[in-house]
């Protein structure tokens, strides 16, 4: 084994330029939020390098990579003289990326990767994710639940990995608040109706799925749970309609992982970035980019390993036997680096929300906007809610 580098004391190894790399997502269903993460890197850099850069040197943003072979795209980056890369977004391409960066020491913090198992999966300490891990939502639903006065929660959760590590969030999420499970089940494909049947005695019913939305949502509909008792993952909130019967889900509420970037920051993105129109994941790439940026700025060293064992500290985070310091609370990359430029050790809330990353690399808590349906079965964003993990 390699140790974990978040917690090792390494010596300076790099050579006093700053460099980033992006690594794309190139294929699937995950390509389309390649611009809105680059713009979020983009912006990290400028704002950096409005700054003064690192050392008194811009902070380079190495050409992105991508390509169907994500190791070897890994590998470009890491030769190429990235200190730390920002990526992938598909939690499916991470393992290669992280076995490449591991062997070169080189960090990589995902502002998308959400699959449960890359908490442990072997990293060696190099690897960091501003977007909160499965399960999360799951307890974030609860949450609303327990913010309606429910006493009683059914869980229904399609089959596989993601339903399942949700279902779990979910269900140890309801036992701390002191809510009783009643009427969970698990549903294959959008079969849905006889567990929702099941449940529709319960306070409130939530339904974790990936795919399949509005057949599920038909089905738990016509088995008699009224909108104004459901809670739905994000992967099922649409704009349903006329496709669903009149008011099936007035009330139902579903919830969406981030947080809707404020003005300011929009007007920040688009300013370089002009067509852009879907900000899902810039708030998550940014913090990366930023704790990467303040991370060497921490160490003044800009190797990897360097910055690889601050990532944690300045996030805000605290690892078992390290003693914690007090930190300076800041928000936003131009803020934390005039502060840390006056020799203040920097607590980094990201537009995306605080990270405190723990032992895994991941954040502690989680943020997500809620969307609550109209009876004609259209969704609006009114809400906001946030779980400690």
């Amino acid at each position: 084994m390699g140790g974990d580098a978040r917690t090792a004391t390494p010596a300076a190894s790099g050579d006093g330029v700053l460099r980033l790399g992006l690594l794309l997502d190139a294929t699937g269903g995950s390509q389309y939020l390649s611009d809105s993460e680059r713009a979020g890197v983009v912006l990290a850099v400028q704002q950096a390098n409005a700054a003064g850069g690192f050392a008194g040197k811009p902070v380079e943003l190495l050409p992105p990579e991508s390509g169907a072979d994500t190791g070897a795209a890994a590998q470009r980056l890491a030769k190429a003289g990235a200190d730390a890369v920002i990526g992938p977004t598909d939690s499916g391409h991470a393992p290669a990326a992280i076995d490449a960066l591991r062997s070169a020491k080189v960090p990589l913090i995902s502002p998308a990767n959400t699959a449960a198992g890359l908490s442990t999966y072997r990293s060696d300490g190099y690897y960091f994710r501003t977007a909160a891990p499965e399960g999360a939502e799951g307890a974030a639903l609860v949450e609303l639940a327990r913010q309606s006065g429910a006493k009683t929660v059914a869980i229904l959760h399609q089959a596989g990995d993601h339903g399942k590590a949700e279902a779990d969030g979910a269900s140890a999420a309801a036992k701390a608040a002191g809510l009783t499970e009643k009427g969970s089940s698990e549903f294959t494909g959008h079969d849905a109706g006889a567990g929702a049947a099941a449940a529709k005695d319960a306070d409130a019913v939530i339904v974790v799925a990936q795919s399949e939305g509005q057949a599920i949502l038909a089905a738990v509909s016509q088995a008699g749970v009224p909108g104004n008792k459901l809670l739905v993952s994000g992967d099922l909130l649409g704009r349903y309609g006329s496709a669903l019967a009149n008011g099936a889900l007035r009330g139902a509420r579903a919830t969406v992982p981030g947080v809707f970037p404020s003005p300011d920051f929009q007007a920040a993105l688009t300013e370089h970035a002009p067509g852009l129109t879907d900000l899902t994941f810039a708030p998550e790439a940014y913090d990366a980019a930023a704790l990467a940026i303040l991370a060497a700025g921490a160490a003044k060293d800009d190797g990897g390993p360097s910055i690889a064992a601050k990532l944690t500290a300045v996030s805000g985070g605290a690892l078992p036997g390290n003693p914690s310091e007090a930190r300076e609370k800041c928000t936003g990359l131009p803020d934390c680096l005039a502060r840390q430029a006056r020799g203040a050790s920097i607590d980094y809330d990201g537009t995306s929300g605080p990270i405190a990353f723990d032992s895994h690399g991941d954040v502690t808590t989680a943020r997500f906007m809620v969307f609550t349906f109209g009876a004609d079965n259209l969704p609006a964003r009114d809400a906001e809610v946030t779980v400690a993990r």
